[in-house]
This record gives structure tokens, C-alpha cells and sequence, in this order.
């Protein structure tokens, strides 16, 4: 069973509560992310993503520099633990209509997953296991080969 830890992103970019939306769209900009994790000290309290940025900014025609993160990010975010089942975090996502997921260690920051980390995890797991279904079928019929060759060359 695969667990949140083994296939979570360690590196989380976050952003003071405090800061500009401008400092927030070049921190997105800068990291090639959708999404920050904002942060009031070391403790996350919420989730500034891209779609948060069209409606809260660009939709109302407000200058970034004028709106601090506090203001157009989502308080409310869904979370897991390291020790989370994949399938269990799947089911979360899915329930929530959600894309990604904030991984807390005892209240503390311990990392993201997202569809795209879940996505590349069961492709991994599927190629794995087809190719391990591929090797034995191969094995099987070597081993017909070899007993067919073996009855040929008795005769």
C-alpha cells in the first residue's frame, strides 16, 4: 500500500498572508506553479491558486498591487497527513472537487499533493504492472518454446 509521504512534493512555495497579490502573481510566475501555500508564520491557512486570482482580481478589475494575499486567498483548504493512503487522499480530492491537498505533520507544513503527483504515481503503478504481466506471459511462453523444441528434437 502506497502511503502520501512516498510520492508528496517536500517543496511547498508559500507566501506571507501580508504580501501584495502582485508578489503573489510573479511568485507563481517565477516557480511555474498554479497554486501558494499561505502562511502566517510557519503555520498555512490557506491556498492562493490561479483561479483564485481570476475572481478575486482580474475578474473585478483590481490592481494586484493594491490587494494583499489575506484578501483573495481560500481560508478554508483540505489537508492530509503523511501517512495518508493514496487511495484515501484520491477519494478526498474527488469528494471535494479538488486539486490538490496540503500535507500537515502535527499542524506543521509537511509538504503538497496534487492530481498531477497522483496522476504520474498510478501511470508508474500501471506500467509496472503490465510490464511485470508482460514478463510473465513472456516467461510463459519461452517455456512452452523450450518444452516444444525439447519434444522436436526427441523425435
Amino acid at each position: 500500500m502506497a502511503y502520501i509521504r512516498d510520492i508528496m512534493s517536500k517543496s511547498v512555495i508559500t507566501i506571507s498572508k501580508d504580501k501584495s497579490g502582485l508578489e503573489a502573481a510573479k511568485l507563481l510566475l517565477e516557480r511555474d506553479v498554479s497554486f501558494l501555500v499561505v502562511v502566517e508564520g510557519q503555520n498555512p491557512i490557506g491556498i492562493l491558486s490561479e483561479a483564485d486570482y481570476v475572481k478575486k482580481i482580474a475578474s473585478l478589475d483590481k490592481r494586484p498591487s493594491d490587494v494583499t494575499v489575506s484578501e483573495i486567498m481560500s481560508p478554508k483548504f483540505r489537508w492530509v497527513e503523511p501517512t495518508t493512503t493514496i487511495e484515501d487522499a484520491i477519494q478526498k480530492m474527488l469528494n471535494h472537487k479538488i486539486r490538490r491537498l496540503v500535507v500537515l505533520e502535527g499542524q506543521k507544513l509537511a509538504g503538497v499533493i496534487t492530481q498531477t503527483d497522483l496522476v504520474a504515481h498510478l501511470r508508474s503503478k500501471l506500467l509496472i504492472e503490465e510490464t511485470v504481466r508482460s514478463e510473465e506471459h513472456t516467461s510463459e511462453l519461452q517455456s512452452r518454446l523450450h518444452l516444444v523444441c525439447r519434444l522436436l528434437l526427441e523425435k
